[in-house]
C-alpha cells in the first residue's frame, strides 16, 4: 500500500476525518505497518502498551480473560482503533486482540498519538465518542446477562 493510499485510508476514519493531509501523511509515515495472520495475538491482556492500532484490513477478536476461561466480548474491523485504553490511562492492556482474519494494522506509538490528541482536540472528542459507545454497549450486555440469570 502506498503513502498516498494509507492516507486516503487514515481520512476514512472518523478519528482523523478532519485533519488536514500533510499531517496525516507524517502519521502514515511516522506509524508502523504491522501485520498479523489470522490467529495470531496482536497483544495480551495485562501487557505493556507502547501503541494503538488502527484496523486497516481484516477482523479480530477482543477477548478477556475470565475466572471461567477466555471470552470474546467483541470484534474490530477497518477503521476500528484498538490499545487506546492501555496508552490514554496508562494501564496494562484491558483485553487481548486475536486476528480472526490476516489483519493489516498501523501501529501508532504512545507518544505520537497523544502528540495528535493535544495538537488536533478533535481527535480527543471523537476518542471520547468511541470509548461512550463502548462503555454503554459494555453497560447493556452486563445488564442482559444479570437480568437473564
Amino acid at each position: 500500500m502506498s503513502l498516498a493510499e494509507e492516507v486516503e485510508l487514515l481520512r476514512r476514519i472518523p478519528l482523523f476525518a478532519n485533519i488536514e493531509k500533510s499531517k496525516l501523511k507524517l502519521l502514515a509515515f511516522t506509524s508502523e505497518k504491522v501485520t498479523f495472520h489470522a490467529g495470531e495475538t496482536v497483544f495480551h491482556q495485562d501487557d505493556v502498551a507502547n501503541c494503538a492500532y488502527i484496523v486497516m484490513d481484516g477482523e479480530a477478536d477482543i477477548i478477556i480473560n475470565t475466572p471461567g476461561g477466555p471470552l470474546t466480548v467483541a470484534h474490530v474491523g477497518p477503521n476500528d482503533v484498538v490499545g487506546e485504553i492501555a496508552i490514554l490511562c496508562d494501564v496494562p492492556r484491558t483485553a487481548t486482540i486475536r486476528a480472526r482474519s490476516e489483519l493489516t494494522t498501523l501501529c501508532i506509538s504512545k507518544d505520537l498519538f497523544f502528540r495528535l490528541v493535544n495538537e488536533f482536540p478533535q481527535i480527543a472528542v471523537e476518542m471520547m465518542r468511541v470509548l461512550a459507545q463502548r462503555l454503554e454497549a459494555t453497560t447493556r450486555q452486563l445488564r442482559e446477562a444479570v437480568s437473564s440469570r
